[in-house]
């Protein structure tokens, strides 16, 4: 039995060894760059089985990303390989406030994604399907898959998770706020940063506010930043406080909240546990320039 089944890219990414400029840094790391893998990773160091499910390039960062997943603990059996179309990259800019991200994924082999991609799912042996928001904007055949993958899992009665992770750079507002709203409304688990809602929704001012635009998802988990989050289920509502952190690098921290959430989700914890560990996986990686941090470099889980 497999815990979670995440879809969706990943891309070699390069990062500044230390926080700063992209164009000033001398030093560079060559890791793994994906909201579902790196759900998969901070879920399989914790001890769950975890399965991520993509294509890659036929090339060495192809190889290189399923092989380091794999070290991690992660399931690579179903990621496929494109003969042709490459891996995609992306590149960290550090600022002083806030980092930027450039992508080169462009005609990436995950962005052929489709229905083929996950034809040999072994629907029944596993507990949770992952999926996120980014996947849809890659391609029409990717959204579709997306939306495949949503009617399949009500089917099997598989639960799903859905984080919106609205991405600016890969569509806008326009054509980003049908599409992740309906996906939403679908999920079993819908994770959204306050922020982003704001942005993808214009006119919510509050947690309660996309709890109304979004009445259906089985259980609601709004992020607002360094404030805290809140949980909405058919009981009520539940906060809890964001972990005291200081920040080195912020990419990634919502895929580690996500992680951490589930984890206890399985273990079935409750709302209140369910979301510190959240913020503990989350606080994790807002103290590393990586969007995965190993509890062996952290020293404990």
């Amino acid at each position: 039995m497999i815990d979670v089944v995440a879809v969706g890219e990943t891309m070699a990414v390069v990062t500044p060894t230390l926080a700063e400029p992209l164009e000033m840094a001398s030093g560079f790391s060559v890791e793994t760059a994906g909201a579902e893998s790196n759900l998969a990773q901070w879920l399989a160091d914790w001890g769950h089985s975890a399965a991520w499910v993509s294509r890659v390039g036929n090339d060495p960062l192809g190889r290189r990303m399923v092989r380091t997943l794999k070290n991690h603990g992660v399931n690579t059996t179903y990621v496929s390989v494109d003969p042709q179309a490459p891996t995609g990259v992306m590149f960290k800019d550090p600022g002083i406030n806030s980092t930027t991200v450039h992508y080169y994924r462009k005609n990436s082999a995950a962005a052929l994604m489709g229905a083929g991609t996950v034809e040999s799912l072994p629907w029944g042996s596993f507990r949770l399907l992952h999926l996120t928001g980014i996947t849809p904007a890659l391609s029409s055949s990717c959204a579709a898959l997306v939306q495949m993958l949503f009617d399949r899992a009500k089917r099997e009665s598989v639960p799903v998770s859905f984080d919106v992770n609205y991405r600016p750079g890969l569509w806008g507002v326009q054509d980003a706020q049908a599409v992740l709203l309906n996906y939403a409304r679908q999920a079993d688990y819908t994770f959204v940063g306050l922020d982003e809602a704001q942005v993808l929704w214009p006119g919510l001012g509050s947690a309660d506010d996309v709890r109304e635009l979004i009445p259906n998802a089985g259980t609601l988990i709004i992020k607002d930043g360094a404030l805290g989050a809140t949980e909405f289920n058919s009981q009520g509502s539940t906060f809890v406080p964001a972990q005291l952190v200081q920040v080195v690098e912020a990419v990634g921290a919502g895929d580690a909240f996500a992680a951490g959430y589930l984890s206890a989700v399985l273990e079935n914890g409750q709302a209140l546990e369910r979301l510190q560990r959240g913020h503990q996986f989350a606080a994790r990686a807002l103290a590393s320039t990586l969007d995965f941090q190993p509890s062996s470099k952290e020293g404990s889980k």
